[in-house]
């Protein structure tokens, strides 16, 4: 049931236009006699216009007053219009106010009250179109209110949902920039973290190297010099993407190399001081370019986990084709200040995981003794069904 509205001006104009037409219909000098009340029955065809204020609030006890008071005109053998347009006045609020099953219900019992009581000044002819006109007139404000109700509902609907609409797109533009906001994390992660290891790794070296073996140190730094110019010069092309406005630039930071480049990671490991034990399955098929790029990323952290965390300096990384898959492994000991990184709560293992979700593949990690593993399957169509 629709709740009451705040009286305003348009309310306020329709109740003073409302009381002058019953009261005009009250004091007309209608030429036919059954039409005009005098005397003290004139107060009664009044006290509707004095009613009509209150339709809104108490439509159903208007409805019953206006219509009291053309049942009492028409026993006197008055066929009161003020009464009967009164009627139809707060027949449209009834149905307005209070639904449709409720105004169906009281227009349909004060319109058969009506024309049974209009019959009496008209001398029982319950056919007279003097009395059929106000019948119509009553079920015609039935209707319109009806109209008005369902009209105040679709709007009322129209404006919650525009309002649910403007609330789902303001909730999934905020899930879209959370989701950028990811992206960006794991690709400056993918562009910057090896690099950055690479030179500490190599920092080491130098740092070690430099009184005894100058060749040594010198190619660290080498390193070094040029693992800096490329990560300066990635995250420059990161940042000059992120500020672009052409939706069109779709540059590649990082080109996907993949699995091809793997023995040239490895070598590169290696020259920085990572005892690598490669055993790559020479029968391994080839994968979907975005789980080959995976497969590389997984390479990679493994790695490089293996390195800043390792105790012994030594990692095995093994690649094997097995159900349908491609099992990656990597595998290396930790010491005891690496336990965070061991199970797995650094942002790169947390990063990887969603990019082999991302391919329908599975991660895992685990410690046994002092032993880390870094366990991922890819699946060899790509993770398509």
């Amino acid at each position: 049931m629709p709740a009451p509205r705040p009286p305003g001006i348009a309310a306020l104009l329709g109740d003073a236009i409302a009381v002058v037409v019953v009261l005009l219909f009250a004091v007309s000098p209608f030429p036919d006699d059954a039409f005009r009340a005098s005397g003290w029955w004139l107060v009664v065809a009044l006290v509707p216009a004095v009613a009509m204020p209150f339709r809104r609030r108490l439509p159903l006890v208007v409805l019953a007053v206006s219509l009291l008071c053309a049942v009492t005109l028409a026993c006197t053998g008055v066929l009161s219009p003020s009464g009967l347009i009164a009627v139809a006045i707060s027949a449209f609020a009834v149905v307005d106010r209070r639904g449709r099953l409720v105004g169906l219900v009281t227009v349909s019992a004060a319109t058969a009250v009506v024309f049974v009581f209009n019959a009496i000044p008209l001398d029982g002819d319950l056919l007279d179109p003097r009395a059929l006109q106000f019948m119509l007139i009553i079920a015609l404000a039935g209707a319109l209110g009806d109209a008005t109700r369902s009209r105040r509902e679709f709007v009322a609907a129209m404006t919650e949902r525009a309002e649910r609409a403007e609330q789902g797109r303001d909730e999934e533009a905020r899930r879209r920039v959370a989701e950028e906001r990811v992206r960006i994390a794991r690709d400056l992660h993918d562009v910057v973290a090896h690099q950055i290891s690479v030179i500490s790794l190599n920092a080491g070296v130098a740092s070690s190297a430099l009184e005894t073996r100058h060749a040594r140190a010198r190619e660290a730094l080498s390193t070094i010099r040029r693992s800096s110019r490329t990560v300066l010069a990635d995250i420059g092309g990161l940042m000059a993407l992120l500020r672009s406005d052409d939706p069109d630039d779709l540059r590649d930071l990082h080109p996907q190399v993949g699995l091809a480049g793997l023995d040239e990671l490895v070598t590169q490991f290696r020259a920085a001081g990572l005892d690598v034990d490669l055993q790559d399955d020479p029968d391994r098929p080839t994968l979907s370019p975005a789980s080959d790029h995976v497969a590389s990323l997984v390479v990679l952290e493994g790695l490089t986990n293996a390195h800043k965390h390792g105790a012994d300096g030594s990692a095995i990384l093994r690649l094997s084709a097995e159900d349908g898959s491609l099992r990656i492994t990597v595998a290396n000991r930790v010491v005891a200040a690496s336990d965070a990184a061991a199970e797995g709560g650094g942002h790169g293992l947390r990063g990887l995981r969603e990019r082999v979700v991302a391919v329908r593949g599975e991660a895992q990690t685990a410690r046994t003794g002092d032993t880390f593993h870094l366990g991922v399957r890819i699946p060899l169509d790509g993770g398509t069904r």
